[in-house]
C-alpha cells in the first residue's frame, strides 16, 4: 500500500454488517445515520468522520478502531509517517492510526479536540500518553490531570472518557486489540 492511501473502512463496514446480516437500512436507523450516506461509505464515495465511524460501529456491535484495523491488511512491518494524511477527523481534531492493519497491539494518535461525552471501556489494559499539551481523564470516579509526557494506565474494563483541556493537544493511546483475549480473572 502506498504510504499516503487512506484506509479503505467500507469494506470491512460492509463486511461486518453481511456478517451480522442486517440491512442497511437497519444500520441507519441504529446508528442516525442515511442510508445513502452508508451506502456512499460502504462504497468508498464517502470517508466518514470519527464521530461517524463511531456511530456506525455501535450500530455493527464492534468498535470504530477495529473497524479501522479490519480495512488494512495487516504487515509484519510497517512505517506510519508523520505527514500521513490518513487520519479520520473527528470533532475538530484528527484521529490517526499508528499500527495500521489486524494486529494485536493497537495504536491511535488523537490530535485537538475530542468528543468528551463519549464513554469508553475497552475489554483489554490501555494506554494514554499525553505527546503535547494537556488533557483530564475520567476513570472510575476520579479525574486526573495530564500534562505533557505524563501517561495513564488502566487496566482492561475500566470505563474513563477523557479531554484535551490545550489546543493543539496530541494524546496517544495504545491497547491490546478488543479481539485479543488477554483478560486476566482479576479477584
Amino acid at each position: 500500500m502506498d504510504d499516503k492511501e487512506t484506509p479503505r473502512v467500507g469494506a470491512a463496514v460492509r463486511r461486518r454488517r453481511r456478517a451480522l446480516e442486517l440491512t442497511l437500512a437497519v444500520v441507519a436507523e441504529r446508528s442516525g445515520l442515511s442510508v445513502p450516506f452508508l451506502s456512499q461509505v460502504e462504497n468508498e464515495r464517502a470517508r466518514p468522520s470519527m464521530r461517524s465511524l463511531e456511530k456506525v460501529a455501535d450500530a455493527l456491535c464492534t468498535t470504530a478502531v477495529e473497524l479501522l484495523a479490519a480495512a488494512d491488511p495487516a504487515r509484519s512491518v510497517d512505517v506510519v509517517r508523520a505527514d500521513d494524511g490518513q487520519g479520520l477527523p473527528p470533532v475538530g481534531g484528527l484521529v490517526r492510526q499508528l499500527v495500521r492493519g489486524h494486529h494485536h497491539l493497537q495504536a491511535m494518535e488523537f490530535t485537538g479536540d475530542h468528543d468528551a461525552g463519549r464513554e469508553f471501556q475497552h475489554r483489554n489494559d490501555e494506554l494514554l500518553y499525553v505527546a503535547d499539551g494537556a488533557a483530564e481523564v475520567e476513570a472510575e470516579g476520579s479525574a486526573y490531570r495530564l500534562g505533557r509526557g505524563d501517561a495513564l494506565y488502566m487496566t482492561g474494563g475500566v470505563r474513563h472518557r477523557w479531554r484535551a483541556t490545550e489546543p493543539d493537544t496530541r494524546i496517544v493511546v495504545v491497547a491490546l486489540a478488543d479481539h485479543i483475549d488477554a483478560v486476566e480473572d482479576r479477584r
